[in-house]
């Protein structure tokens, strides 16, 4: 498999950690957002989207979108289970990582940030929306878990909900935030404690 992403990519990251945890070999390569890679033809006529990441898989087939990669590996490689059997918490995994995928990131990320300063809001002002936009989803993260078990978001193991919510706090901080979530942070020691999440995470959140 090949992984196409960017290093400080908190997308790519979810697709790092979950490579990791499953025990996969895969090769990265590395298309830097700032210099505009994701846009060139050879990239666009892999992923029309022009997003991060993206994974090849065998037969030439280009998966893309975090999650669906997730899932895919999840059902290609069962072992250890991103997703548990129970259907509802099932559903509340998928409802963290939701959370995050469509309510936070889309957002925060570079393109909407690039919109906002486009539309004359100045730094300080983007700032000041990122911010907001991060700590009331993560908020939200944190009370949904709140009445869970540990260590990890949903008990002993980390689940789709621990791939997420993890990249999310690290951008949090590469915002310049200080996250004060108890339960977000417990997890996330709890997942950087796996060499997992330790070889996924880009050097930048140290």
């Amino acid at each position: 498999m090949k992984l196409h992403g960017f290093l400080s990519s908190s997308a790519a990251y979810r697709v790092r950690a979950a490579l990791y945890l499953k025990g996969l070999s895969f090769e990265e390569v590395d298309h830097d957002l700032f210099a505009g890679e994701q846009n060139s033809p050879e990239y666009l006529a892999m992923n029309p989207q022009g997003l991060v990441p993206a994974l090849e898989i065998d037969g030439g087939q280009v998966l893309t979108q975090s999650m669906a990669i997730c899932e895919y590996l999840d059902d290609v490689c069962p072992k250890p289970a991103l997703l548990p059997a129970d259907p509802v918490l099932r559903a509340k995994v998928r409802a963290v990582a939701l959370a995050v995928a469509c309510e936070i990131h889309p957002l925060q990320n570079r393109m909407t940030l690039l919109r906002l300063r486009g539309f004359g809001l100045d730094k300080a002002q983007v700032s000041a929306w990122t911010h907001q936009i991060i700590g009331r989803g993560l908020a939200a993260c944190e009370i949904m878990l709140s009445s869970e078990p540990g260590p990890f978001c949903f008990g002993a193991t980390p689940t789709l909900a621990d791939i997420f919510v993890v990249p999310q706090i690290h951008n949090a901080r590469r915002y310049g935030m200080t996250p004060a979530w108890p339960k977000l942070l417990a997890v996330e020691d709890a997942c950087l404690a796996l060499d997992a999440f330790a070889r996924a995470r880009p050097p930048s959140a140290s």
